[in-house]
C-alpha cells in the first residue's frame, strides 16, 4: 500500500492501474521513414596481459546518401561508445545527449562480466545508439556516422586527433564560471522553469527506483521460500497417505505460483528496473545540460557588464557581444527543441512500460 501511494505521487502523472492503463492509452510504433537501423550484439571477451574487455558487433543498414554503402559491420568496446558520447557533448553542448550505462551498472545486481551484466550492458549499447539514430540533429553527427563505419585502427587513428570544441570552450568557461557568481542574470523563465521541473523529477524518479528495486528484492526472496515449499509438500505427500493427493496438489499448485512470480520478476528486472535507470542517468544528464546554457548565458552577460565599464573598444566588444547574443540564441532554440522532444519520449516510455507492468500483473493474478 506504502508503495502505491508512493508511486501515485510521481510527477508527471503516470497512471500505474492496470485496466485504465490499458483502456486509455494506444501505444504507437516508431517513426515510419527510418533510414538508419543499427544492431548491437555478438558480444566477445579479449585477455591480454594488462586487461579483460568486452567487444560488440555493431551493424549499421542505412539508406542515406552519404554513406558510401549500405551496411556496415564493425566491433566497438565500451570506451569507444564513452568517446562517441563525449565528442556528441563536444559539438552539440545544449542538446541532450542519450545516457550511456556505466563502467559498472547496477551496482549489487549483477557481477562485472557475468551473463547478465553483458546483455544488460549490450540492451542499453543498443538504444543508446538507436536514440542518436533517431535524434533530428545527433544523427547527422560526422562522429558518429566515423563510429559506425570506420574499421578499429581508422577509429584509432581519429580519436588521436586534437581536443574538441567542448574542452576549448572549457577553459573560456571556466574562466567566466570563476567571476559569475550565484544565478545568471538574464536566465528566461522558461529555462528556470525547466531546471525546477527537472529537480522535481530527478526526486521522482530517484524515489520510483528505490521503490521498484524494493518490489524487486521482495517478490525475489517470496519466490526463493516458494521453491522451498513445493519439494516439502512432495516429500510430506509420501507419508501421510490419506492425505497425499491434496499434498501433491498443493506442491504443484505452488510450483506454478513460483514459475508465474519468476514471470513477473523477469518483467521487472528486463523492464521496469532499467527504464527507471536510464532515466535516473538522463537527470543527470539534463542538469549538465542547463547548467551549460547558463555558462553560456554567464559569457553574454559578463561581456555586456565590461562594455558598460570600459571607455574604449567599444567597437569591439560591441562584436563580441553581437557574436554571443547569436551563440546563446541558438544554444536557447537547440535546448528548447530538444527539451519538448525528450519530455514526449520519456511520457511514452513511462506509459510503455508501466502498461507492460500491468500487463504483467494482471496476467500473473490470473494464473
Amino acid at each position: 500500500d506504502t508503495s502505491l501511494t508512493e508511486v501515485n505521487s510521481f510527477s508527471p502523472s503516470v497512471p500505474i492501474s492496470p485496466s485504465s492503463m490499458i483502456n486509455q492509452y494506444k501505444l504507437e510504433d516508431g517513426p515510419e521513414l527510418r533510414d538508419l537501423f543499427i544492431t548491437v550484439d555478438d558480444p566477445e571477451s579479449h585477455i591480454t596481459a594488462i586487461e579483460t574487455f568486452i567487444t560488440y558487433r555493431v551493424v549499421t543498414k542505412t539508406t542515406r546518401g552519404e554513406f558510401d554503402s549500405s551496411e556496415y559491420e564493425v566491433r566497438r568496446r565500451y570506451q569507444d561508445f564513452l568517446w562517441l558520447k563525449s565528442k556528441l557533448e563536444e559539438a552539440h553542448p545544449t542538446l541532450i545527449i542519450p545516457p550511456l550505462p556505466e563502467k559498472f551498472i547496477m551496482k549489487g545486481m549483477v557481477e562485472r562480466f557475468s551473463d547478465e551484466f553483458i546483455e544488460t550492458r549490450r540492451k542499453a549499447l543498443h538504444k543508446f545508439l538507436n536514440r542518436i539514430a533517431d535524434h533530428p540533429t545527433l544523427t547527422f553527427n560526422e562522429d558518429f556516422k566515423i563510429f559506425l563505419t570506420a574499421q578499429a585502427w581508422e577509429l584509432s587513428s581519429h580519436k588521436k586527433q586534437g581536443p574538441g570544441l567542448l574542452s576549448r570552450m572549457g577553459q573560456t568557461v571556466r574562466a567566466v564560471a570563476s567571476s559569475v557568481r550565484g544565478a545568471v542574470k538574464n536566465r528566461p523563465e522558461m529555462f528556470t522553469e525547466m531546471n525546477n521541473y527537472m529537480e522535481t523529477f530527478s526526486q521522482k524518479i530517484n524515489l520510483l527506483d528505490k521503490i521498484a528495486h524494493r518490489i524487486y528484492k521482495e517478490e525475489r526472496d517470496y519466490c526463493n521460500e516458494m521453491k522451498e515449499y513445493g519439494p516439502i509438500h512432495t516429500l510430506w505427500s509420501a507419508s501421510e497417505e490419506a492425505i497425499g493427493d491434496s499434498l501433491k496438489g498443493l506442491a504443484g499448485c505452488i510450483d506454478r505460483c513460483c514459475r508465474a512470480t519468476e514471470r513477473r520478476m523477469a518483467g521487472l528486472s528486463e523492464h521496469l528496473l532499467p527504464m527507471l535507470h536510464e532515466y535516473i542517468l538522463y537527470s543527470e544528464i539534463l542538469m549538465g545540460v542547463f547548467k551549460r546554457r547558463d555558462q553560456i548565458q554567464g559569457e553574454l552577460d559578463s561581456k555586456v557588464d565590461a562594455l558598460a565599464n570600459k571607455k574604449t573598444e567599444k567597437d569591439l566588444f560591441s562584436e563580441e557581444i553581437g557574436k554571443l547574443e547569436d551563440k546563446v540564441e541558438r544554444a536557447n532554440n537547440a535546448l528548447k527543441a530538444d527539451w519538448d522532444r525528450w519530455k514526449q519520449n520519456m511520457q511514452w516510455d513511462m506509459r510503455s512500460t508501466f502498461t507492460n507492468v500491468a500487463e504483467n500483473n494482471l496476467r500473473y493474478y490470473e494464473e
